[in-house]
């Protein structure tokens, strides 16, 4: 999800180990985790042994986050620049930063407004480029960068001409970070996901549903994946956590498509299949 501008709590909180251990006792930074792709990400550091704090705009969601979870939760909106450096210095130092904050519009080139544009460009790619900027510098060696991108940064659907682009634009900038910050010891890596059992996918199905429920068009869309489902936020986690862990500390500037299949095969129908 997009973030909404919001206080910031005062106090620091000082990384509780330092080198970017395989899991437990890390200090892992989640933006958008309060729900979808994000929320599995903080659940599956959470049950690691890693201490979270939740970046999102959902000042409820993360109240009941810090209560259920006991991690930090930052009301922040990844779309001001301003407010992730505020977050970013409340912190002495981050271990990981996983960034999943994004939002879903729908569009042509040509009839895309420019303020949905422009809404697309700093939630999607300024979101990811300036949580980068703020909290790349409290990485230590070993430390690692796990952006969530999409296949959509492959190959597109109909009407999404700037989320695709932006998702495209984040490969980008995952293989530029990996190649500046390899020196300085940090990986920095990218999951593209097919669809994923979300709010934002639900919100979709229920505006494209032409009336029908919205299990049945997640279904729906889940049967255009060879594996037949769409993937659960959990699932993604686990690639999130694996691609942060010391298991892929040969791992960087890689995208990892968890997409049950979806852009391996081509939509071309062989005339046994149509008997």
């Amino acid at each position: 999800m997009s973030q909404d501008p919001g206080a910031t709590s005062g106090g620091e909180v000082q990384s509780a180990a330092s080198g970017g251990g395989g899991g437990g006792h890390r200090t892992v930074v989640v933006t958008g985790g309060a729900a979808g792709i994000g929320r599995g990400a903080v659940e599956k550091f959470v049950a690691e042994g890693d201490h979270v704090v939740v970046l999102d705009r959902d000042a409820d969601a993360l109240a009941a986050l810090e209560k259920e979870l006991g991690v930090r939760g930052l009301v922040v909106d990844v779309g001001d620049r301003g407010a992730l450096a505020g977050a970013a210095e409340q912190l002495e130092s981050v271990d990981v930063l996983v960034c999943a904050a994004g939002i879903q519009r729908y569009g042509t080139v040509v009839d895309t407004p420019p303020d949905v544009f422009d809404e697309v460009m700093a939630v999607n790619v300024g979101g990811v480029f300036f949580a980068c900027q703020a909290f790349v510098p409290k990485l230590p060696r070993g430390g690692s960068v796990v952006v969530v991108s999409s296949v959509q940064a492959y190959a597109a659907q109909t009407s999404v001409a700037a989320y695709s682009m932006g998702k495209g634009a984040l490969l980008s900038l995952v293989r530029a970070m990996a190649v500046d910050h390899a020196a300085d010891g940090i990986r920095v890596n990218a999951v593209c996901p097919g669809s994923v059992d979300t709010p934002m996918l639900r919100t979709s199905a229920a505006q494209f549903g032409g009336g029908r429920s919205t299990d049945e068009v997640v279904a729906e869309w889940g049967r255009s994946h060879p594996l037949g489902r769409v993937a659960t936020p959990g699932e993604i986690a686990e690639v999130i956590h694996f691609l942060a862990s010391p298991g892929a500390a040969f791992v960087t500037g890689a995208d990892v498509k968890v997409d049950g299949g979806l852009t391996a095969g081509l939509a071309v129908v062989l005339p046994e299949d149509t008997k």
